[in-house]
C-alpha cells in the first residue's frame, strides 16, 4: 500500500519543500534538497505517463503555493492560467532528463538535468510568455551574505549550486541505500559544493572586490500609497498628483538630486509624448523644481504616440474608434527636470496576458484578450524609447526599471553597462494585495544591487518601498499600505561587476550544451538503428 502511494507522497514532500524554500520564509536551506523526492520519482516510476502526472502533481503544486497571489485580482482566472502553463513549461527538462538518463550513466544524466534546467530558464526569459518569477536563483533573495558572488554569475549561479548540491545528497543517499557504500567517505562532496559558493561570498562579502567610494546622490522616494483599483478613476487623477506633490515637498531640499514616483503616477489615462512638455501636471512639477533646479524628477507614466500611415505599423499599435489614427500606448518611465525636455523610456519587459498578448503579431485576433487592471487595456507598445536618464547638474545616470523589468538580471545589468549609476525601480505591486507578492518583489531587487554593485531606490504606489545598497541589504524602507517618503544618500557608480561586462555567460554555456547533448542523442538513435538494421 505504501508503495502505490509513494510517488504522490514524493510529489507533495518535494512541492512542500520548494514552497517551504521560497522568499519570504526563513527555510531558505530547505532548497538544498527540495529536489531530491523529484529524482527519486524519475528512478522509481516507470511508466511515463504515470510519471509526468507524479512530476506535473509536485511542479504544479509547487507553482500555486508560491505565486497563488496572482489570481488574488479581478480575473481570478488569470492565476490558474499561469500556474498552470509554468508547470507545463518547467515539465519539458524534466521530461527531457527522464529520456535521457536511459541511454547515459547516472553522472552524465545528473549534468544533462541541470542543463536541461538552465536551458529552459534561459529561454524562459527571454521569449514572450516569460514568467521568471520562480528562477531557482531567486530562492536566496533574502540572504544576500549567501551570493554576493552572484556579481560573477548572476541567479543562474545561484540555480547551477542548487541543482548541483541537491544531486550530490541524493547520489550520496542513493550509494548508501542500494550499495551500501558509507556516507562518511563520501558526504565530502556535496559539503564542498554547498560550502565553497558559502566562503566565496564571505571573502567578497568585505567589500575589498569593489569600490566602496563614489559620488553621493540624495533621492527623495515617494510612496503616495494609492489603491490601484481606484487610482484610474477620472476624478481621482488630480488629487493624486496634488497627493504625491505635497509628500515631495516635505522632504525635498536644496541637496537633492533625483525624486521619485512610482509606476503610472502620471498621465493615467495616456499623454501624447509629443505634448508631455505643455501637460499641466508638468508645468505643477516644473513649479516646485524651479525652487530646486538641481533637482529631476523621474515618474512611471502612461504615453501615447501616434503613427503615421507611411511609418513602419508595430503589431503592439491599435487604432481609435474611428479606424483613422493609428497609436501605441506605453508604460513608460519620464523624466522632468526645469528644461522644455520630457524624457521618456518605455517599459519593454512586460506582463503577460495584462501588458503583452504573447506573439500577437501571429494571433491578432487575441489582443482583445488582455486583463484590464484599470485605465487602458490591451497590449503596450515595446519601441525603443530612452535607454538611460540623466541629471543634467550632477551628470548621474539613472536607469528607470519598471515594475516587473525588476526581475531580468541581464536585462538591467545591459543598462548598468552602458552607463547607469544608480537604479531606480518604479513599481504598483498593490494588483495583489497584501500578499506574497510585493514581498517576494522587493526581495528580488536585493539581486539586481549585488549583479550590478549599484544602489537601488524603490518607489512602490503600494507596495514596500526601499533603498538598497550595493551588498544587497535594504537599509531604509517604507511597510505595506503606508504613505510616506524615504530620503537618503545613495552612491553613484562606475565600476563594472564581471556579470555587467560578460553577462549570463553559465546559461549560455547551457544551452551549447544543451544543444550538443541533443545532436548527441539523435547521433546515438541513428546509430543504433543502423546496427539493428544489420543484425
Amino acid at each position: 500500500m505504501a508503495k502505490r502511494y509513494l510517488p504522490a507522497i514524493l510529489s507533495l514532500t518535494g512541492s512542500l519543500l520548494l514552497w517551504a524554500a521560497w522568499p519570504t520564509s526563513p527555510l531558505t536551506f530547505l532548497i538544498f534538497i527540495a529536489f531530491i523526492p523529484l529524482f527519486r520519482l524519475a528512478d522509481i516510476v516507470e511508466n511515463r505517463a504515470r510519471f509526468f502526472g507524479s512530476a506535473f502533481l509536485l511542479l504544479f503544486c509547487w507553482n500555486v503555493a508560491t505565486t497563488w497571489w496572482v489570481g488574488n485580482t479581478t480575473v481570478p482566472a488569470s492565476g490558474v492560467a499561469a500556474n498552470l502553463l509554468n508547470t507545463l513549461f518547467m515539465l519539458v527538462p524534466v521530461m527531457g532528463y527522464r529520456r535521457t538518463r536511459k541511454w547515459v550513466s547516472p553522472t552524465l544524466a545528473y549534468f544533462t538535468f541541470i542543463v536541461y534546467w538552465m536551458t529552459f530558464e534561459y529561454i524562459h526569459l527571454h521569449w514572450e510568455l516569460s514568467w521568471p518569477w520562480l528562477t531557482l536563483g531567486n530562492a536566496f533573495a533574502m540572504h544576500p551574505n549567501w551570493v554576493q558572488w552572484y556579481e560573477y554569475t548572476g541567479v543562474s549561479g545561484g540555480t547551477l549550486w542548487i541543482l548541483a548540491t541537491n544531486l550530490a545528497i541524493y547520489h550520496v543517499w542513493f550509494q548508501y541505500k542500494f550499495y551500501r557504500k558509507p556516507i562518511i567517505p563520501q558526504i565530502w562532496k556535496p559539503v564542498l559544493i554547498l560550502a565553497i559558493p558559502l566562503g566565496i561570498s564571505a571573502v567578497i562579502n568585505t567589500n575589498l572586490s569593489f569600490p566602496a567610494k563614489g559620488a553621493q546622490t540624495q533621492v527623495v522616494i515617494v510612496q503616495p500609497n494609492i489603491d490601484p483599483y481606484d487610482k484610474f478613476a477620472d476624478e481621482n487623477e488630480a488629487l493624486e498628483v496634488n497627493k504625491m506633490l505635497q509628500l515631495t515637498t516635505s522632504q525635498i531640499d536644496t541637496q537633492t538630486s533625483f525624486i521619485v514616483w512610482p509606476e503610472t503616477a502620471l498621465f493615467v489615462h495616456g499623454a501624447w509624448e509629443n505634448k508631455l512638455t505643455y501637460e499641466d501636471y508638468t508645468q505643477k512639477i516644473r513649479l516646485l523644481l524651479q525652487q530646486y533646479p538641481q533637482a529631476t524628477l523621474v515618474s512611471g507614466a502612461v504615453t501615447l504616440k501616434r503613427y503615421n500611415q507611411n511609418e513602419e505599423i508595430p503589431s503592439s499599435a491599435r487604432r481609435n474608434a474611428d479606424g483613422d489614427m493609428i497609436y501605441d500606448v506605453f508604460n513608460a518611465g519620464v523624466q522632468i527636470d526645469t528644461s522644455n525636455v520630457v524624457e521618456v523610456y518605455h517599459k519593454s519587459k512586460l506582463v503577460p496576458g495584462v501588458e503583452l498578448i504573447p506573439y500577437v503579431h501571429y494571433l491578432s485576433f487575441m489582443n482583445s484578450l488582455a486583463l484590464d487592471f484599470g485605465g487602458i487595456s490591451g497590449s503596450y507598445g515595446r519601441s525603443p524609447g530612452v535607454e538611460l536618464m540623466e541629471n543634467k547638474a550632477t551628470q548621474v545616470k539613472i536607469f528607470p526599471t519598471i515594475c516587473y523589468e525588476s526581475v531580468y538580471g541581464e536585462f538591467v545589468a545591459e543598462h548598468v553597462r552602458k552607463g547607469a549609476n544608480i537604479l531606480f525601480i518604479m513599481t504598483n505591486d498593490g494588483w495583489w494585495g497584501n500578499t506574497e507578492g510585493h514581498r517576494q518583489h522587493l526581495q528580488y531587487a536585493r539581486l539586481r544591487a549585488i549583479e550590478t554593485r549599484r544602489w537601488v531606490a524603490r518607489s512602490a504606489n503600494t507596495g514596500i518601498s526601499a533603498i538598497i545598497n550595493k551588498k544587497g541589504e535594504i537599509v531604509a524602507s517604507l511597510p505595506y499600505w503606508q504613505e510616506g517618503v524615504l530620503k537618503a544618500n545613495v552612491t553613484a557608480s562606475t565600476y563594472l561587476t564581471f556579470y555587467v561586462k560578460y553577462g549570463d555567460l553559465l546559461s549560455k554555456a547551457a544551452v551549447l550544451f544543451c544543444i550538443l547533448l541533443i545532436l548527441y542523442s539523435y547521433f546515438l538513435r541513428l546509430t543504433r538503428k543502423r546496427i539493428t538494421n544489420t543484425l
